[in-house]
This record gives structure tokens, C-alpha cells and sequence, in this order.
């Protein structure tokens, strides 16, 4: 059994990690209730309605948020010659096609996006096992197979993320980090959960936003009512 910290033993007696909280009042909370030392990330769980074993009920998409989630990502662009300096000026950190594409058959994975142009998906498509199950295989629905590869760059710079539902059918996502301010966070949450709540499946039926966590780095979670959180 996992050992409670003194800072843990006071969190307990302070907040009722059994009812839910408005989502203002969340986020004062987790922020609390986080120790730790480095800038921790802030954390949502929204458990989906849905049915995991249909195909169309599984939720996917991607998004800018306003105010990012503070984290530089290292982008992989996997392009033709004549592309190279574009997203190299762009700012991609690693840049090419054959030589990636080797490093990434012997077990390299040093990068948490990658954008592609349609004319290399053939080769890339040999990797689908060693993408797949991490999730970095490029998908022309986030935007990362594409041949404007300077806009795609520069919005996964800005914070774009890309969510999809486990197969839980909950959806994970940073939404900030601690030294965010209140409101940047909560404009955060409300423009992801939005985007959600617009891309429902047709199919589905009843409650589709079935429970909605709050968490940082190593803290409890903080359930948020949904009463006043859609807007």
C-alpha cells in the first residue's frame, strides 16, 4: 500500500475529493493541492458516453487552445528536398524522409509530433506498428499529412493537441500548466470540452459528458460539475 505524504494527509482534510466542485473552484484546488517542484502539467479526464466497440462512436479531433499547454513540442517533418528549408525555417526540430524513417525502424522516437507530406505516407505507412500503438502515425483529420507544412508547424508551436478517447472512451489532454493563471486555464478547459461536445457521434444515445476530472502532476483529481461548464 502506497504510503501518504504528510502534504497528502493535509489535502484530505481540507477538500472533499467525493463531491464535485464548480469549475473555478476546481482549479483553485488543484493548484492547492500540487507540491511539486517543477512546473507540473494540468491534467483533464472527460469520460465519454460512448460505446468503444463502434467505430463511429470513437472521439478524435485536434485543437488550438487559446492559451496552449505550455510545453514546446519536437516536431518531426518527413518531406520531399524541395520542402526541407520550408520546415526548417518553420521551426521543425528534425527534418528529412529516408534517414528518419531508419532511425524510427531501429527504435528512435525522440519527437512527440509528426507532420507528412501525402507523397511519403507510403513509407510511412511500413512504420504503422511502431506509430500505431503510440499514436505519433500522421492523420490527415489532425492535420499533420499536409503540404502547407509552415501552418502546420507553426500551430502545434502555438499549442495545437490532438485528443481521442481510450478505450475507456475517456479522453485525456493537458490543459496548462500550473503557472497558468486561473482564467488562462479555464478558457482552456471550456474551448476543449466545446469542441467535444460539437463533434458528438450521431449515434449516440443518452448522456454523452458522463464525468469530467481535474488533476496536475501527482496530485488526486478533482471531479468538475458539468452543470455550468458549457457555454
Amino acid at each position: 500500500m502506497a504510503r501518504i505524504t504528510k502534504n497528502q494527509k493535509k489535502n484530505i482534510k481540507k477538500y472533499n475529493f467525493k463531491i464535485s466542485y464548480e469549475l473555478e473552484e476546481a482549479i483553485k484546488i488543484i493548484k492547492d493541492i500540487t507540491y511539486t517542484k517543477f512546473n507540473s502539467s494540468i491534467d483533464i479526464a472527460i469520460k465519454l458516453g460512448i460505446n468503444t466497440k463502434k467505430t463511429d462512436q470513437v472521439v478524435k479531433n485536434n485543437i488550438v487552445l487559446p492559451h496552449g499547454v505550455g510545453k514546446k513540442k519536437k516536431i518531426l517533418t518527413l518531406c520531399t528536398k524541395e520542402k526541407e528549408d520550408e520546415a526548417k525555417d518553420a521551426g521543425s526540430d528534425y527534418v528529412g524522409l529516408t534517414e528518419y524513417i531508419e532511425k524510427i525502424k531501429n527504435g528512435w522516437l525522440d519527437f512527440d509530433v509528426i507532420i507528412a507530406m501525402p507523397s511519403v505516407m507510403l513509407e510511412l505507412e511500413k512504420l504503422g506498428k511502431i506509430l500505431g500503438p503510440k499514436g505519433l502515425m500522421p492523420n490527415s483529420k489532425n492535420g499533420n499529412i499536409t503540404t502547407k507544412l509552415e501552418d502546420s508547424i507553426k500551430k502545434i508551436q502555438k499549442g495545437k493537441i490532438f485528443f481521442k478517447t481510450d478505450k475507456y472512451g475517456i479522453i485525456h489532454s493537458s490543459v496548462g500548466r500550473i503557472s497558468f493563471s486561473d482564467k488562462e486555464i479555464k478558457k482552456n478547459i471550456i474551448e476543449l470540452i466545446n469542441l467535444i461536445i460539437k463533434i458528438r457521434p450521431a449515434s449516440l444515445k443518452g448522456i454523452y459528458l458522463k464525468n469530467i476530472t481535474l488533476s496536475s502532476t501527482m496530485s488526486k483529481s478533482i471531479t468538475i460539475d458539468k452543470k455550468n461548464i458549457i457555454v
